[in-house]
């Protein structure tokens, strides 16, 4: 288990990647080097209509997704130029015996790839990973020692968009010195996720843990549902949830990979008809009357009591029947594979009679 201070950081890293990403502060060039104007490479992208844009699967369709992975999901070649998921042209190199992880996302990955015995150094907010050396030396996430890092020399970094988000080509040296960077912007939703973990899993030359991983993923979303298609229609619940707290509270409306978790266990999220991450007035919150309310905030003493307590709120549903409850703080704010775990909480919580006795 991580630390709560630990826990705290990466809820503060979440919320600033939520800030960053609504203010349009976030570039691709930021990220990495080379072009980054062109489309992912093929075995990196979700699928796409005709139109080009990116669609996410329905859980109908992800009846058949860990097949289609798996028949798009191949290595890539020492020396192949690919486009990494931020756009950006990257090499691959020859072999990757050494990695630097800057993204607690990416090392949940990277460790789920059993890879963790090639991670020489992380963030801080990933202190605290299974499968992570403890000895690695650790690195501030929005800014790290560019020195301390270029003398770890790895054949390989991965980051996201939080990293030096205001520097043009911030790892330029290191690429010049021969580490390939990749930039993993965090997913906007599922297929996006399941695009990252490919894409990873062909740089670090472990397509089939890839492939198996994705499967793993796929079965459970199916299973979460299936159970979710037979909840009637009268039966379904609208939430709220909150990632930072009053004065200044945030959540996210439809395009966040938090939205569809809601939606595909049978909930709705009141804040749908909104885009993005976004800042809530409390009274957006009392008029839409939530049934239940969750949160991810994990910095003050007890984030479920402060919005039972909060002026102005008694009237609300879920304040009323004290429906409002802490959801898992590392499962919800890392877009990657581990979000089945905060879906299946949301989903117990909410539909106990389903999904508690499946």
């Amino acid at each position: 288990m991580k630390k709560k201070s630990t826990s705290i950081l990466a809820c503060l890293a979440c919320i600033l990647t939520c800030i960053l990403i609504a203010s349009g502060m976030l570039t691709l060039t930021a990220c990495s080097s080379g072009d980054s104007s062109k489309k992912p490479d093929s075995a990196a992208t979700s699928n796409e209509n005709e139109n080009g844009k990116t669609e996410a699967a329905s859980p109908d369709d992800n009846a058949d997704s860990a097949t289609d992975d798996k028949e798009a999901n191949a290595d890539f070649t020492a020396g192949q130029t690919v486009t990494d998921p931020s756009g950006a042209e990257v090499t691959i190199p020859k072999q990757v015996d050494s990695i630097v992880v800057l993204a607690p996302a990416l090392s949940e990955i990277v460790t789920a790839l059993d890879l963790g015995d090639k991670v020489v150094g992380y963030d801080t907010y990933s202190a605290g990973i299974e499968g992570l050396p403890k000895d690695a030396p650790t690195f501030d996430t929005t800014n790290p020692d560019m020195e301390k890092l270029s003398a770890l020399d790895p054949d390989m970094l991965l980051t996201s968009n939080l990293t030096l988000y205001d520097q043009d080509s911030p790892y330029q040296p290191l690429v010049d010195a021969g580490t390939c960077v990749i930039c993993v912007p965090s997913g906007d939703d599922f297929s996006g996720i399941k695009s990252d973990i490919r894409f990873l899993a062909s740089a670090l030359g472990v397509s089939k843990a890839g492939d198996t991983l994705l499967e793993d993923f796929d079965a459970q979303l199916n299973e979460l549902s299936k159970i979710a298609d037979s909840i009637p229609d009268n039966e379904r619940k609208s939430v709220y949830f909150e990632i930072a707290p009053a004065p200044n509270m945030y959540s996210f409306g439809n395009g966040v990979y938090m939205n569809e978790m809601i939606e595909w266990i049978g909930a709705k999220n009141i804040l749908s008809d909104k885009q993005g991450w976004i800042t809530v007035e409390g009274e957006t919150v009392v008029a839409a009357n939530p049934d239940a309310i969750f949160t991810n905030v994990s910095y003050v003493d007890d984030p479920v009591q402060e919005i039972l307590s909060r002026d102005g709120w008694a009237g609300i549903s879920a304040i009323a029947d004290k429906n409002v409850h802490y959801i898992d703080n590392n499962a919800s704010s890392q877009a990657n594979h581990n979000i089945v775990k905060a879906m299946r909480q949301m989903a117990e919580l909410l539909y106990p009679d389903y999904y508690k006795s499946k």
